[in-house]
């Protein structure tokens, strides 16, 4: 008697397909057995590109300027006003300034631009900066080049072997960095002279190099290491409260670092600039009184 049902199909008995083959890891860097086996170069759909981008054309913009400006050794000296890239000025075939910072300390034997005896401090601490190196850790050399953004080195040893564990003299170039603000500082006292050397009177290039010193002093105390040297060793900030005042003051400044770190840059670039275009003869430095 039927049952009004279909024989069942009888399973296929063919192969079936292998499964595809997981794409090769690499046995190094994020690669290495034990890291998230994603194999995607970066899982970021942002632009994350830009951001070192801009910060490695901007900071290839001024060492090109900065280069040129620093082998010129001319018109960096415009009465009253100097260069912040030639003060103080060491050698001997320094241009003469009017009570200004130019201390021959090198003597006839120095026949290159004295600019190159000066930036090696500025630069040291800025090179060393904390904020600048990753900053061109990241525009340069890809290391990595963004969050979340596999960099494509071997290895990683941070900066634990020669040439980056030098880095770790940033916190001497503060010092340096604070006597040569401090040269700036009176460079600016200098600017509220006419050329003459009269005091009472101040220029555009006054209110420039007023912007620079300012900038170049906020930079430099929202630096790490002088938020460290405050109060990072106090143990009971109620037992210091002077120290822990200037520390919060301080740590105000360290939360615009990277601004201050541009800002400065900028404007370091631009007082140049001026003295540059007024020493040349350019324009006339306009006079306020």
């Amino acid at each position: 008697m039927s049952t009004g049902t279909t024989p069942s199909t009888p399973p296929s008995t063919s192969p079936s397909p292998p499964p595809a083959a997981a794409p090769a890891r690499i046995a190094h860097g994020v690669g290495s057995p034990g890291r998230a086996a994603i194999s995607a170069p970066h899982l970021r759909t942002d632009r994350w590109w830009l951001p070192p981008l801009v910060s490695a054309l901007g900071l290839a913009a001024f060492i090109g300027y900065s280069t040129w400006r620093a082998f010129a050794n001319s018109h960096y000296y415009a009465a009253p006003y100097v260069s912040p890239f030639y003060s103080p000025c060491l050698a001997s075939n320094c241009t003469d300034m009017n009570g200004g910072a130019d201390w021959h300390l090198f003597g006839n034997w120095w026949g290159l631009s004295p600019a190159l005896l000066v930036l090696i401090f500025p630069l040291g601490f800025r090179l060393t900066c904390y904020y600048y190196r990753k900053t061109y850790y990241r525009s340069f050399w890809l290391s990595p080049p963004a969050c979340a953004v596999a960099e494509p080195h071997a290895s990683y040893s941070g900066e634990t072997r020669l040439p980056l564990i030098l880095q770790n003299v940033h916190r001497y170039f503060f010092y340096l960095a604070v006597v040569v603000a401090g040269i700036l500082t009176y460079d600016t006292v200098l600017a509220f002279r006419d050329r003459h050397g009269n005091w009472g009177h101040a220029g555009l290039g006054t209110l420039v190099l007023l912007v620079n010193v300012g900038l170049i002093w906020a930079y430099t105390l929202s630096c790490h290491s002088c938020r460290h040297i405050i109060g990072g060793k106090l143990r009971h900030f109620s037992a210091h409260p002077v120290r822990y005042r200037l520390w919060g003051w301080v740590g105000v400044l360290n939360g615009r670092h990277m601004l201050l770190a541009w800002s400065s840059l900028i404007s370091v670039g631009v007082a140049d600039l001026y003295v540059y275009l007024v020493s040349s003869g350019v324009f006339d430095d306009p006079r306020f009184f």
